[in-house]
């Protein structure tokens, strides 16, 4: 496994991480244990997972999936960067503060919850899921600056925000003399590539490493979407159908290189320089075991090149996109 730093931080973490949204509704537990065991075995020690994880009637439920494998010991927490998220509602929440958000309010509540779900006294990424246009950066800062000095958190990271909601961050944390972001967890693959217009060069020019999410697109990109047996909704089914031409051209290109869809979706993902490490979301030790190598695959710039013809992006970065 490769590792990198994260961001400008000092914090090496593997080029994959490990997504566990599926862990709990999708996956269960003795199965989710079996594939941390094994992603530590491989040598990714990157762990990603939020506080809402778990579904609608169980949000915090893989929080306490994870907190249970902790628990058995065997220097397993000792041997884990873990990244979690605070923004969305938990069920133990009542009244106009229970909306989802930012508050400091908020923000000690949802923490002091994760490290009790985790079993766990300090968490290495504490992100914020999306962005709350509502609250301040005096407060969000006073928040997580308080959290990093008592040792619960090391890093602060954010998810789905804009390339300017980056810079107006990293500006107010630097007038504190406050590290401040040093990660961003965002929407990218070969089918959404909106980020590489504002997030990605923020990100490279601030210093932040790109976490990408759904980097197979919701399976689309898989191994199994054009024969279906990757698809399981209905959302999907109709994806497979809007991409079609484009997939079945990409399912050849795969086959002329003897690489797996999903092996060179992400490959292309990681092949990115603003790209730390790119979230897998295993349901299974299988799908796990497949994604191992992907970290040791090299795409030439010929392949980059025929990816880009399949699926375009903007071409270039903000303003040279749309403007001369």
């Amino acid at each position: 496994m490769e590792y990198s730093y994260l961001g400008r931080s000092g914090l090496k973490v593997s080029r994959l991480c490990l997504g566990t949204m599926n862990f709990g509704p999708e996956t269960e537990e003795k199965e989710a244990f079996k594939i941390m065991d094994a992603a530590l075995d491989a040598g990714i020690n990157f762990f990603d997972t939020a506080n809402v994880y778990g579904g609608k009637d169980h949000p915090g439920w893989t929080e306490e999936i994870i907190g249970r494998w902790f628990k058995q010991g065997g220097g397993r927490r000792e041997k884990v960067v873990l990244a979690t998220k605070v923004y969305g509602t938990m069920q133990d929440e009542l009244g106009p503060n229970a909306e989802r958000g930012l508050s400091a309010y908020k923000i000690r509540r949802h923490l002091d919850g994760s490290l009790q779900r985790l079993q766990t006294d300090h968490i290495e990424l504490y992100q914020m899921h999306h962005i709350d246009r509502n609250v301040s950066w005096q407060e969000i800062w006073g928040v997580f600056e308080s959290s990093v000095n008592q040792g619960k958190i090391g890093y602060v990271g954010s998810s789905n925000f804009a390339g300017w909601h980056i810079a107006v961050a990293q500006a107010e944390a630097k007038a504190r003399n406050f590290l401040g972001l040093v990660s961003e967890q965002h929407l990218y693959n070969l089918l959404q590539r909106t980020a590489e217009l504002e997030v990605l060069p923020a990100a490279k020019e601030l210093g932040l490493g790109v976490i990408p999410w759904s980097p197979l697109s919701g399976g689309l990109l898989g191994r199994n979407a054009l024969a279906g047996t990757g698809s399981r909704s209905a959302r999907a089914k109709e994806g497979v159908e809007k991409h079609r031409t484009q997939l079945e051209q990409y399912s050849e290109l795969c086959k002329e290189l003897g690489e797996k869809e999903d092996v060179v979706a992400l490959a292309w993902v990681l092949s990115n320089p603003a790209v730390t490490a790119p979230i897998i979301g295993p349901r299974t030790l299988e799908q796990l075991e497949a994604s191992l190598r992907v970290p040791e695959v090299q795409l030439t710039e010929d392949v980059l090149k025929k990816l880009d013809e399949i699926f375009p992006g903007p071409g270039k970065p903000a303003p040279e996109a749309y403007a001369w």
